[in-house]
């Protein structure tokens, strides 16, 4: 677990509480439920409009990332790369056989598999590139599902304050209601501002930071896989790939 991210996101609505309270209010002024339904859902039917189905999936299922990111351990993968190559020398390159079927991640043993069946260094490279940009491509559209909601809720506060405004006109002649009404219909305002500068634009930034460093780790296996296809020596293997880290 990213036990920073997780303090983040509480601290983010300790912020909301504890400055209200701090402000002179009370916690009770920011519930609303009529704020909440024309913020999250009309914030939700937008991204509806805007997001094909699978791309919205795709971003539901990438949220868990945030709070529990992949372990990248770049040092480990090259340590497994050089590895692989002395294999290669010795035994040649059907001896990286038994490392595809132990192999968890599909991407690595995609990449071993080309490497077993004899291809040329340039062809293994285009291969997983091509998979490399798709998958980044796909990762990345499903980040801006995130940026997506943090353009719209702020616009849906500013729809929920003056719809908000308008309930307090229509009760101008009974003054011991204007001052719940007007504090209720900033409410809004508040929730679409707080989603989209303390959730959503932070957590896509984080999911794009992610994808970025996912992608790194990538460029460092095809470059590694290219490298054993060629003959290269382990040792000038290990020494490129560890620039990557530079």
């Amino acid at each position: 677990m990213d036990i920073v991210s997780i303090i983040g996101t509480v601290l983010a609505f300790v912020v909301i509480i504890v400055g209200t309270i701090l402000k002179g209010s009370t916690i009770d002024a920011l519930f609303n439920p009529a704020a909440f339904v024309i913020v999250f859902v009309g914030t939700f039917a937008a991204l509806l409009v805007q997001t094909p189905g699978a791309v919205l999936r795709r971003a539901l299922g990438m949220l868990p990332m945030i709070y529990k990111p992949p372990r990248l351990e770049p040092d480990n993968l090259i340590a497994r790369i050089v590895g692989w190559s002395e294999i290669s020398r010795r035994q040649g390159l059907l001896g990286l056989e038994p490392q595809i079927d132990a192999e968890p991640d599909a991407f690595i043993g995609k990449g071993l598999q080309l490497l077993v069946d004899g291809g040329e260094p340039e062809m293994i490279r285009s291969v997983l590139e091509v998979e490399l940009e798709a998958r980044e491509h796909s990762d990345m559209l499903a980040a801006r599902v995130f940026e997506n909601a943090g353009t719209y809720s702020p616009t849906m506060g500013i729809i929920g304050a003056v719809m908000g405004l308008m309930a307090v006109m229509q009760n101008l002649a009974d003054p011991s209601k204007l001052g719940h009404g007007i504090a209720a219909a900033f409410v809004a305002t508040i929730y679409g501002v707080a989603l989209a500068n303390l959730l959503m634009l932070p957590m896509a930034a984080r999911l794009k930071g992610l994808i970025r460093a996912q992608s790194q780790i990538r460029l460092i296996l095809i470059e590694g896989l290219v490298s054993i296809a060629r003959g290269e020596n382990p040792r000038q293997i290990e020494a490129r790939l560890k620039g990557y880290l530079a």
